[in-house]
């Protein structure tokens, strides 16, 4: 199984022109070979081939708020979005943003020309990669990474440098990252709070990244979309840092925050140029999308503190459920600040190759995971490292850890 890819003799996309030739030239574009299935459609799809539990893919098992979710029906008998929205998003929802970003951050941005609604963060990253990107640019990225950032990295044509964060706090190495820095890097590629491992930037780690930008005169974008799931530390966005507001892209969505993963419902934020030149990418790739969840969305981004704080403590009491049956069963658990994934390492349970850990786990006790090798440029850096979800009901989350516990039992 490769990053993004397929498992070892499974068929790739493009393998041959339509006449089925050997060695005609493949139908894939040669820069997204080995991105055929994600990782997330191949484990989820094996859930559902064994019936077992999906700990794999991170989407939760239960919808959000019932009165944004009647707001998104409010709006399609309305009429409100069943036909093309605005280009950049609806007003009512870029002016919910423009308020998130005052209301959590202390943050200005101009509704009209600082804000764009997108088809999720995945669309709003590949956008800006288009954008932003030449052929040949460098992209400096945490590894391991969310396996679409490879897709756009490589969809615009550039050249992905990862930079590995280790085991067992997933820490930045400030000095690396420095040493990565050449006269073609181009853009700084950051996720706070970080998938798959749970790391959540300090400030001071994300104030030495902002000067080496500001040094260097890098772009940075920043996938925020785990924002409001923070455990340990604070989120800092790094746009609000000095020298940052006119280099950085800042990017979130709806869906995790209000578990309507479904909706797709994503933003930038930035200065009026950046914002600009991804809207121009944007515009050609879904034009619009989402229409009455929009206004849903504008909606939920005002729900009143108490939503947050509540959605937070009850993902931090599932993660500390799942983190214990995880320790129960043998696993060496890496407890993540933030996100709703916890990272473990299989070699405490006699393992040594994620991937084939995983392949096997369904049948071995009804459980899916995902190894966090495929999110490595260099598999052997997260080989014996698996991620697991924790955004699901408590029975279920408590029947998995039961399971699981056969692991050490056998």
């Amino acid at each position: 199984m490769t990053p993004g890819g397929s498992t070892p003799g499974g068929s790739t996309p493009g393998g041959s022109t339509p006449g089925g030739n050997e060695g005609s030239r493949p139908l894939l574009n040669r820069r997204l070979a080995g991105h055929g299935s994600t990782i997330f459609a191949e484990m989820s799809a094996l859930a559902v081939r064994t019936g077992a539990i999906n700990l794999g893919q991170g989407f939760p098992d239960t919808d959000g708020p019932e009165e944004v979710r009647e707001a998104a029906v409010r709006a399609l008998r309305d009429g409100r979005g069943n036909q093309y929205p605005p280009g950049p998003g609806v007003p009512e929802l870029r002016e919910a943003i423009s308020e998130h970003q005052r209301r959590f951050y202390g943050l200005s941005f101009d509704p009209d020309t600082e804000v764009l609604v997108t088809a999720g963060a995945t669309e709003a990253i590949a956008a800006a990669m288009l954008a932003l990107l030449e052929p040949g640019d460098e992209v400096i990225a945490f590894e391991p990474f969310y396996d679409s950032y490879a897709a756009g990295i490589a969809m615009a044509g550039a050249v992905r440098v990862p930079l590995t964060l280790r085991a067992p706090d997933f820490r930045p190495d400030l000095d690396a990252l420095r040493d990565a820095v050449t006269p073609r890097t181009r853009l700084l590629l950051l996720n706070s709070p970080h998938n798959p491992t749970g790391s959540v930037l300090t400030r001071e780690e994300a104030e030495a990244i902002a000067r080496l930008a500001v040094e260097r005169d890098l772009l940075v974008v920043t996938d925020e979309v785990y924002e409001h799931l923070v455990f340990e530390g604070e989120h800092l966005p790094l746009i609000s840092l000095p020298g940052m507001r006119e280099r950085t892209v800042s990017i979130s969505s709806a869906g995790k925050t209000f578990s309507f993963t479904g909706w797709k419902v994503g933003w930038v934020t930035g200065s009026p140029a950046l914002v600009a030149a991804v809207r121009t990418a944007k515009q050609y790739l879904t034009f619009v999308s989402a229409g009455p969840f929009q206004y849903a969305v504008a909606e939920a981004l005002r729900l009143p503190e108490a939503y947050f704080h509540g959605f937070r403590e009850e993902l931090r009491g599932k993660r500390d459920l799942l983190a214990e049956g995880l320790t129960a069963a043998g696993f060496e658990v890496y407890r993540p600040q933030g996100t709703y994934f916890i990272t473990t390492d299989v070699a405490a349970l006699g393992e040594e190759d994620g991937v084939a850990f995983c392949l096997a786990l369904p049948e071995r006790c009804g459980v899916v995971a995902v190894p966090n090798a495929v999110f490595h440029d260099d598999p052997r850096a997260g080989r014996a490292q698996v991620r697991f979800a924790f955004c699901k009901r408590r029975e279920v989350l408590e029947t998995a850890a039961e399971r699981l516990r056969g692991l050490a039992k056998g």
